[in-house]
C-alpha cells in the first residue's frame, strides 16, 4: 500500500479577475521508504502540489478537486482542525527557508519542543530530553548549547537541521521536503540530503522531495515526477527519466542542469587585442590583478579580537575571460569581491587595474572607478528600485555620469535591453512585474550601461531555476565574446562555475587553497578541500571528465 496517493489533484488561487487553476489533475504515489521527486521550474506547480497534500496552501489557495490518500484515508476534504492532527504525527514538513520558518525571538529548543507539546507531550522534562535527542540525531554538536541558542546564532545548514528535527519529532510516515537545500552550499547540501536519506532508511519514512535541481533528483530519488504548468508531463523510475526522457520539457531541463549537461571546458586564450608578440610585450594582459589582499573585521565581545575574512588572497583576471572565486559560505569570496569593487577597503595588499593600484583610492577617484568596474548582485529584486521603471533603472548609471543627451541615453537603454534579449515593452514595467530571470537581465543591462572593463557577478545565478540560469549563462558568454568583457564570477556552485569560467581560485577560510584552469581544477584537483567540493556536486558522476 502507498503511504501517499494523489489522484486528479486540482488547485487554484484567487486573483482580481477570479480564480486561476494552477494544478491540473496531478497523479502520483509515494511508497514506503521511497523517495519521489517532484521536479520543475518555478511556477510548475510542484510546491503547490506538495503543500496541498497537507492543507498548507497560501492565502487564496484551495484544492478544487481530486483525492489525497494518506494510507487508505482520503484527507482532501478535511478541515484545518482535522489536518492539524495529521501534520507532524503522520506527515512532517521540511520547508525551503529556515530563516522565515523559525521564530527569531525564541530559542531553538523551545521551537522544536512545541510540536511535542501540541501533540500531547505535557511533561516539560520529557520534552527537553526528546528535544536534545532530536538535535543530536540530526547531527548538531552540543545539543544542550544549540537548544539554548536563537536561529541567528546558527549557520544555514544548522538551521535546516533544526527544521528536520522538528519534522521527524513524532516519527511521521511521510516527510515532505520542499527545496530543503536550495540555498545551501554543495557540501552542506550533501550532508542534509544524506541525513534525510539516513533517517528514511532507519525509520522506513517515505520522502516527497520537491526540487528544481535535476542533479539532486538524479542522486536521491527512486522515482521522478516532472511538472510543467501544473501538469505531469512524465513520471517513472529516476534512472529511466534521466537517461531517456520522453518529453521535450524534461529533455530541456536535463540539458540546462549544469551538473548533468555535456558542456566542454572553456579554455583561456590570448586576448583578442594582442595581435602579435610585440603588442603582447607592451600590453598588460590582465583586466585586474589582486595580490596579498587582507581584510579584517572587529569581533563583538569583551576580547575585541579581529576576524580575518580575507587572508593574503592573490589572483588575476585575464582580459576577455571569466575567473571564478569558489568556496562555501564564509570562505571569503564575497568579501574579496567587495574589495575588488572597492565597496570595502583592504587592510593590506594591492588591486591593480591597468597597472594602477586602486586599493587606496579616495572618494573622487572611486567614483571614476565605478565606470570601469560594475557589480551584479545575487538577488535582482532587492538590488532594483521597485519605485523605478526598467528604463529608469538601466539609465541610472548614464544619468549619474552625465553620459550623452537625454535622447542618446534613451537610445542606449533601448539598445541594452535588446542586447540582453528582453522585449522593448519591459522598459515601462517595474521590477515586480518581471520574472526572476528578467530582473537579472535588467541588472546585467544596468551593469553594462557605461561600458565597464570588468563585471563582478556575485552569485548572480544562484537564485534562478536551472533553465533560466542556463539562459543567463549563455547571455553572459555571448556578451563576453561580443564586447570583450572580463568577469569575476563569485559562486559556491562548482557545476555552474564549470560551465562559465576559464580559470578558478578555490577559497577556504579566507585563503586561496588552489588555482588553475577550469579543466585542471575539475580533472586533476590537488587540494583535498577542492576534491571535497567536487564530490559534493549533485550528479557529479555525470560531469566527471
Amino acid at each position: 500500500m502507498s503511504v501517499l496517493e494523489v489522484q486528479g489533484l486540482r488547485a487554484s488561487y484567487s486573483q482580481r479577475q477570479g480564480r486561476r487553476e494552477v494544478v491540473h489533475g496531478v497523479d502520483f504515489a509515494v511508497g514506503e521508504s521511497e523517495v519521489v521527486a517532484l521536479v520543475g521550474e518555478s511556477g510548475s506547480g510542484k510546491s503547490t502540489t506538495a503543500h496541498a497534500v497537507i492543507g498548507l496552501l497560501p492565502e487564496g489557495g484551495r484544492v478544487e478537486g481530486g483525492s489525497i490518500l494518506l494510507g487508505d484515508v482520503d484527507i482532501s476534504g478535511w478541515s484545518q482542525k482535522r489536518l492539524r492532527a495529521v501534520r507532524g504525527r503522520q506527515v512532517g514538513l521540511v520547508p525551503q527557508d529556515p530563516v522565515s520558518s523559525l521564530d527569531p525571538v525564541r530559542p531553538i529548543g523551545i521551537q522544536v519542543g512545541e510540536i511535542l507539546r501540541l501533540h500531547g507531550v505535557r511533561d516539560a522534562a520529557a520534552r527537553r530530553r526528546r528535544v536534545l535527542d532530536l538535535l543530536d540525531r540530526v547531527g548538531l554538536d552540543d545539543p544542550g548549547l544549540r537548544a539554548r541558542q536563537y536561529p541567528h546564532e546558527l549557520s544555514g545548514g544548522m538551521r535546516q537541521r533544526v527544521l528536520i528535527a522538528t519534522a521527524i519529532a513524532l516519527r511521521p510516515r511521510l516527510i515532505i521536503a520542499d527545496e530543503p537545500t536550495s540555498a545551501l552550499d554543495a557540501t552542506v547540501q550533501r550532508r542534509i540530503l544524506d541525513l534525510i536519506d539516513e533517517l528514511r532508511r532507519e525509520e522506513g519514512t517515505a520522502v516527497l522531495l520537491v526540487t528544481h535541481d535535476l542533479g539532486v533528483a538524479a542522486d536521491r530519488a527512486h522515482r521522478v515526477v516532472v511538472l510543467n504548468d501544473g501538469l505531469v508531463v512524465e513520471q517513472g523510475e529516476g534512472s529511466d527519466i534521466l537517461s531517456s526522457p520522453a518529453d521535450p520539457y524534461t529533455r530541456q531541463l536535463l540539458a540546462d542542469a549544469p551538473a548533468l549537461g555535456d558542456v566542454a571546458f572553456r579554455r583561456p586564450s590570448a586576448p583578442l587585442f594582442l595581435r602579435d608578440a610585440a603588442a603582447a610585450a607592451g600590453e598588460n594582459p590582465y583586466a585586474i590583478h589582486a595580490e596579498g589582499l587582507v581584510k579584517e573585521f572587529g569581533a563583538a565581545g569583551r576580547r575585541g579580537q579581529a576576524f580575518r575574512a580575507v587572508d593574503g588572497v592573490s589572483f588575476s583576471v585575464r582580459r576577455g575571460t571569466t575567473h571564478a572565486l569558489v568556496g562555501e559560505s564564509g570562505s571569503g569570496k564575497t568579501t574579496t569581491a567587495r574589495l575588488v569593487t572597492r565597496f570595502l577597503r583592504p587592510d593590506a595588499g594591492r588591486i591593480e587595474l591597468d597597472g594602477t593600484d586602486i586599493a587606496g583610492l579616495d572618494k573622487n577617484d572611486l567614483r571614476q572607478l565605478r565606470r570601469r568596474v560594475q557589480l551584479v548582485y545575487q538577488n535582482p529584486f532587492s538590488s532594483l528600485d521597485p519605485r523605478q521603471s526598467v528604463a529608469q533603472i538601466v539609465a541610472e548609471p548614464l544619468d549619474n555620469f552625465g553620459e550623452g543627451t537625454r535622447a542618446q541615453r534613451r537610445a542606449r537603454v533601448a539598445e541594452l535591453i535588446a542586447r540582453v534579449a528582453l522585449p522593448a515593452e519591459v522598459l515601462e514595467r517595474s521590477p515586480r512585474e518581471l520574472s526572476g530571470g528578467q530582473r537579472q537581465r535588467v541588472a546585467i543591462a544596468r551593469a553594462l550601461a557605461i561600458r565597464p572593463d570588468l563585471v563582478v557577478l556575485d552569485e548572480a545565478v544562484s537564485a534562478l531555476d536551472v533553465t533560466v540560469q542556463a539562459r543567463i549563462l549563455e547571455l553572459l558568454e555571448s556578451l563576453q565574446q561580443e564586447l570583450e568583457l572580463s568577469y569575476l564570477f563569485i559562486s559556491h556552485d562548482l557545476a555552474v562555475v564549470r560551465r562559465i569560467s576559464h580559470t578558478i581560485s578555490v577559497m577556504r577560510h579566507g585563503r586561496v587553497v588552489e588555482s588553475g584552469t577550469t579543466a585542471d581544477i575539475f580533472t586533476a584537483p590537488t587540494h583535498e578541500y577542492t576534491r571535497e567540493l567536487l564530490g559534493a556536486v549533485p550528479g557529479r558522476s555525470e560531469i566527471a571528465a
